[in-house]
């Protein structure tokens, strides 16, 4: 189905047709048009027209406002101040667009695929092999999972990346390790769980550490290792890949705790750029873009410079002929752009990362490998920080496992929705489901509430909270709708246009009608935040409808079926905004 034009849209056209008819000059100037709660919108670009035309600013909004058409969208439209125009639309005219969207057989909600859609590569999720996932790694997978929800749903093809650390001198002493005791990750059945995988992972770990800080002969095969890893010798690599696939079992069963789905082909860490490497180097040094230092392959910066003055360097290639994280990293540039075709490359990694890939992004340019047809963007995330305000930490200092943090959040949320239970409608089980949809929904929408360059608290007493800015407002809302929807039992939602709307039934189908430009806004800036702040808007503003306006006892039929109307179409909207948050919304709580 045709997308559906909003009615921000159609009141634009229409002022803009109006200043064109009352001011030649004017044609395509922007109105500037926005939300007001003096009116609909409210509308301020006449006021800088006026000065560039030397006129008054009330009198061409007056002349403005004669031209403009009213009757199916505009019902009325003032001067206000020195040249405000303050625009009411009518009720026929919300109805009628919400009915619109709520026809739209792709479940889209009338919602349009962006225009000239291209390729994106979103690097997110990037744990490390053969270590536990802790709190840290959070943010990167629930923005990078989001972001891409909202892209996918504008039309844009999105290839996913999981740059997972699976490469590095660390893995000479695991797999000397393995070698020397071959059965360290043998499993006793063939279902694996993530938790014993990451134990089986630990325990050879601290076995290794041990054996390497306390015997010189094991800690020179262990460097010997490193060599063979990096040569290719097939031995090592098989034993390396025994490493690799084990911490695949774990990172997928915390994925899936997540409501996440990480594929397999998409998860290409430092070690599928290997191959790349030396032909970075070559093509940045003959370039000129590197150049040797102290036997190191470096690139300098005019504007980087250290505390004392000097030039700090993007290291490519260490004086011992060493790769570092910026050859991998350039190497994967090279690998997206030329070979996925890819128009944007989105980073999500940690605020703390943004000097390395301010100086990447800037080699990639400098190379060529980077222009204004093909951009990358740093995604930069803040901390998760405690209730006192200090990086997340257990009592005892140690880095929160993400796992733990997760199980706590899904065993609180449970909780909440056995206690909210008070008939005893749902069985153990679906509980147990609701309890996990809302826990995690309460710890994804704590995160993505937030702007991502923020840091921001972690207080899973207030995320799993019935009230003020959090999932579990959303969720319930949603579950009261459907409620609403079937008690109404025979009695179907039909839009009535002809029906004069309630104050509260009027901001509700104007919000509803905006969200449309959400998506489009949250996608173009990579910014969940916005769906997540225009959600709780819709649930404040159902809320406000639900006090103020009975549905099932309305006065008419034709009321009760355009009431119940306006009940679908937001839960509706909900249960899309909320999915392309990553949360779920139960039918029941």
């Amino acid at each position: 189905m045709a997308s559906v034009t909003s009615l921000t849209a159609s009141v634009h056209q229409h002022l803009a047709d109006a200043l064109a008819s009352a001011l030649p000059e004017a044609d395509g100037v922007d109105p500037l048009l926005r939300r007001s709660d003096r009116a609909d919108f409210q509308a301020n670009g006449i006021l800088a027209l006026a000065k560039k035309a030397k006129a008054n600013p009330r009198e061409l909004a007056t002349q403005v406002v004669s031209e403009v058409v009213t009757g199916d969208v505009i019902k009325d439209i003032e001067v206000s101040g020195p040249g405000f125009l303050n625009i009411t639309v009518t009720d026929k005219a919300i109805t009628e667009n919400l009915a619109a969207r709520a026809a739209d057989e792709d479940g889209r909600l009338g919602v349009p695929y962006t225009e000239n859609p291209g390729t994106t590569v979103i690097d997110y999720a990037q744990p490390n092999v053969a270590k536990e996932m802790h709190v840290g790694h959070l943010r990167s997978a629930v923005i990078g999972d989001s972001v891409v929800q909202l892209l996918e749903f504008t039309g844009e093809t999105v290839v996913r990346r999981h740059h997972i650390g699976d490469w590095g001198t660390q893995f000479g002493m695991l797999i000397q390790y393995l070698d020397e005791h071959p059965h360290e990750l043998d499993h006793k059945s063939s279902e694996v769980s993530g938790e014993e995988a990451m134990s089986n992972l630990d325990r050879l770990y601290k076995a290794a550490r041990r054996k390497f800080d306390a015997d010189e002969e094991f800690k020179t095969r262990a460097r010997r290792r490193v060599v063979d890893l990096q040569a290719g010798d097939p031995h090592t690599l098989a034993m390396w890949q025994k490493f690799v696939d084990e911490s695949k079992i774990y990172f997928f069963s915390v994925f899936e705790k997540l409501d996440m789905e990480i594929r397999d082909p998409d998860i290409v860490g430092e070690s599928g750029y290997n191959d790349m490497l030396a032909e970075t180097c070559r093509l940045l040094e003959e370039s000129g873009v590197a150049v040797r230092s102290e036997g190191a392959l470096c690139v300098f910066f005019d504007d980087i410079k250290g505390p004392d003055g000097n030039p700090v360097p993007l290291i490519v290639q260490k004086s011992d002929g060493g790769y570092g994280y910026a050859a991998t990293d350039l190497s994967a540039i090279r690998d997206r752009v030329f070979n996925l075709k890819a128009n944007s490359l989105i980073y999500v990694v940690d605020a703390r990362q943004s000097l390395h890939f301010k100086m990447v992004f800037e080699t990639a340019r400098k190379a060529g490998w980077l222009n204004d047809d093909v951009k990358a963007y740093q995604l930069a995330f803040g901390t998760v920080l405690g209730k006192d305000g200090k990086p997340f930490k257990t009592r005892e200092g140690e880095t929160v496992r993400l796992v733990d943090l997760l199980d706590e959040a899904i065993d609180r949320a449970t909780a909440v929705v056995r206690e909210k239970d008070t008939q005893g409608q749902l069985s153990d089980e679906e509980i147990a489901e609701r309890g996990a949809q809302v826990g995690i929904g309460a710890v994804k929408y704590a995160d993505l509430s937030t702007s991502a360059n923020r840091d921001y608290k972690f207080d899973l007493d207030q995320m799993v909270s019935l009230n003020g800015d959090t999932s579990v407002y959303l969720q319930y809302a949603y579950a009261r709708i459907q409620s609403i929807l079937r008690k109404a039992g025979d009695v179907r939602p039909a839009a009535h246009p002809e029906l004069e709307l309630h104050a509260a039934e009027r901001a509700l189908g104007l919000h509803v009608d905006a969200f449309a430009e959400t998506v489009a806004e949250a996608a173009r800036e990579y910014a969940p935040h916005k769906m997540a702040a225009y959600l709780y808007q819709l649930a404040s503003l159902y809320t406000s409808f639900y006090d103020k306006c009975p549905v099932l006892k309305a006065e008419t039929p034709e009321q009760v079926e355009n009431r119940l109307f306006l009940c679908d179409v937001t839960a509706r909207t909900l249960h899309q905004g909320m999915a392309l948050l990553g949360i779920r919304t139960p039918e029941r709580l």
